[in-house]
């Protein structure tokens, strides 16, 4: 069995994370693959600042340096922020993927430009940060929200007839007025509004836990992974301070 370390990057009890895993369904998952969902120790509440982006960046980091020790064959970073990515991919050999990178470049294989729609305006930050880092910028139509507090627990659950319609409505106009001809959601917390998204537009719909699961698969599965001349390993590692600092 190939377990995957799926990295929660915000403190939460069991049932909150087992609304993050009912993102990828027993169904959904092949044959052979086992995702584990485990949420950090501590960290931020709701990445609507750089102050949370950098526990983000911090504790995603943390939980995940021991995934390769622990038999891993693989991490998915539960976050759209894609945080802690490419400093876990430079400690670790097996194969980290994040939902931004993995949605984004799943959207510009369907599309020409593409928008990210997602909750409110305060989760700007976090795409205007791993566009820049990504350099794909050309190919990003807008960045749309529906202006609502998000919920990271609960997620879209009890609220679904209202959200859905202003995610609706946001995502017509980025077709109309921006020109895009994708929408990739904004965060894995809005996954429960894919399917009802993907039937009622015209483009099609990236729901980037989803996607990006689906590519750490695929990786595993060929045997690939991150290149070390792009992600060079540490020559003094610090694991033992770095555990030290959340266990």
């Amino acid at each position: 069995m190939k377990r995957i370390k799926v990295i929660v990057p915000i403190p939460m009890d069991d049932a909150g994370v087992a609304n993050r895993a009912a993102q990828l369904p027993a169904d959904f998952v092949a044959p052979g693959f086992q995702p584990e969902f485990a949420a950090i120790k501590w960290g931020a509440a709701l990445g609507d600042s750089y102050h949370d982006m950098l526990l983000m960046e911090w504790s995603v980091f943390q939980a995940g340096i021991s995934a390769e020790e622990e038999g891993y064959a693989g991490v998915l970073i539960d976050t759209v922020s894609d945080s802690g990515l490419r400093a876990l991919r430079s400690r670790l050999s097996i194969p980290v993927v994040g939902p931004g990178e993995a949605a984004f470049a799943t959207a510009m294989m369907l599309g020409k430009h593409f928008t990210v729609l997602t909750m409110w305006d305060e989760w700007f930050p976090l795409y205007e940060k791993t566009l820049t880092d990504y350099g794909w910028w050309d190919r990003v139509a807008s960045l749309r929200s529906i202006k609502t507090r998000p919920d990271v627990t609960e997620l879209l659950a009890g609220k679904e007839e209202v959200i859905f319609a202003k995610l609706k409505a946001e995502a017509e106009a980025a077709i109309a007025e921006d020109g895009a001809d994708v929408i990739v959601l904004g965060s894995t917390t809005m996954h429960q509004s894919a399917a009802y998204l993907s039937r009622e537009l015209s483009v099609p719909v990236i729901n980037p836990g989803q996607v990006a699961y689906k590519q750490l698969e695929l990786l595993i599965g060929l045997g690939l992974t991150h290149s070390k001349k792009a992600f060079p390993s540490p020559e003094v590692g610090k694991d033992a301070d770095i555990r030290r600092g959340w266990a």
